[in-house]
């Protein structure tokens, strides 16, 4: 269908009802201008991690979000409903995640607990009392985890782990530094560290069993970080933004 200008603005609430049987081309001086389509809500909220300002559409479900991780080799994060498409790593980052992860392995090596790094889903509920209720499913950069019998036979973790490192980059610094501190929290995870490569500083939480916040302090570059919960596990940060 086509309208003028002057059409449009007199009958535009009579156009917004047509156009969802068909397109309108607006009109100008005889010239097409403009065209008014009908507009369909997306079935996935996906957040592009490489993307700074979000489209944000309704949220999605577990089997939704199962559905588009099948068909695609994309990696993903579903956190409160909402999926992120996650962005290649970049070469410091994954400097930084490697130096983490050697002195976890020495550490925990004949040790009942075991470091992993991603990508590894882990399935996360919150404060429900099972996973449908809440269903999040995160790939952590560093994970520790301490309940090895949550792995399943098809060799998927089912667990919480004691502690959790994340490796911020540009484009997800909202998310490390609030959404998934929030939902590491109440999902009974014992200790966060957030590594900021640019001010070469770890931001390290400790959550206590009511799941708040139990302590809180920033270490530096040419200090140690040491674990609260895990005895003599310290790293040097020189050696880590070396």
């Amino acid at each position: 269908m086509r309208v003028t200008t002057t059409d449009l603005q007199n009958a535009f609430g009579k156009y917004l009802a047509l156009v969802a049987k068909e397109d309108i081309i607006v009109v100008k001086n005889g010239k097409s201008v403009a065209k008014l389509i009908h507009y369909t809500e997306p079935d996935f909220f996906i957040v592009h991690e490489e993307v700074k300002d979000y489209q944000l559409t309704k949220k999605i479900s577990y089997e939704k979000y199962m559905a588009l991780v099948n068909s695609s080799d994309q990696r993903y994060e579903l956190i409160d409903g909402e999926v992120y498409l996650l962005a290649s790593p970049s070469f410091s980052h994954q400097v930084i995640v490697n130096e983490i992860a050697g002195y976890f392995y020495n550490y925990f090596k004949e040790k009942p607990c075991r470091a992993l790094t991603g990508p590894l889903d882990v399935k996360l509920f919150g404060v429900a009392t099972k996973f449908e209720e809440d269903p999040n499913v995160i790939q952590p950069d560093v994970m520790v985890i301490c309940d090895t019998e949550k792995v399943s036979a098809d060799n998927k973790y089912e667990g919480i782990p004691t502690l959790i490192v994340e490796v911020l980059s540009p484009s997800t610094k909202g998310k490390d530094l609030a959404t998934k501190l929030c939902l590491y929290m109440r999902s009974g995870v014992s200790e966060y560290w957030i590594i900021d490569p640019d001010k070469k500083n770890i931001i390290q939480y400790s959550f206590s069993q009511e799941r708040d916040i139990e302590s809180l302090k920033t270490i530096h570059d040419g200090e140690t970080i040491r674990s609260i919960v895990f005895a003599d596990l310290e790293i040097p940060l020189p050696e880590i933004f070396s």
